[in-house]
């Protein structure tokens, strides 16, 4: 009558199936284990250095005593900068980059401008979803402050 199924002929199958799954499965875990060297930077001497500079550009900026406000206005980013009185700090150089949280594609840089009243202005209209905000405010004698927001537009 022809060819019949059996158990064995399942058991086979399924043995063989499974066999070459796993096989194919160890392979690339292997081909993954040898080409990466688990690093997770390429020069952790450089990284440790530039997290020292991080962090004593953070006691500069604990010395200077500044906070920082970012609020969105509509379709605009507006950063005020206080000083330990609480008094607007005038005359600064403020500039932002966006970056999204999970990817460094679609990277935008932000140009703020005075708006007179103690505030830093720029432009954020077409942006939609989730944004971090790294913005760096300089004085004219040299001092950085730097302050960071994440952004969540519909």
């Amino acid at each position: 009558p022809g060819f019949t199924i059996k158990g064995g002929h399942v058991l086979l199958g399924f043995t063989a199936f499974f066999g070459i799954v796993i096989a194919v499965d160890v392979g690339f875990a292997m081909a993954a284990y040898k080409t990466f060297s688990g690093e997770a930077i390429h020069d952790p001497y450089e990284a440790g250095v530039m997290y020292n500079n991080t962090l004593a550009q953070r006691r500069r900026e604990a010395a200077l005593g500044w906070k920082a406000t970012i609020d969105e206005e509509q379709d605009l980013v507006v950063v005020r900068v206080a000083d330990k009185a609480g008094k607007s700090v005038e005359g600064l150089t403020v500039t932002g980059v966006l970056v999204r949280p999970a990817t460094v594609k679609g990277q935008r840089a932000l140009t703020f401008t005075p708006d007179g009243n103690g505030g830093y202005r720029a432009d954020t209209s077409a942006l939609d979803g989730a944004w971090d905000l790294h913005v760096i405010a300089r004085d004219p004698n040299g001092a950085v402050f730097e302050a960071d927001r994440r952004m969540v537009r519909p």
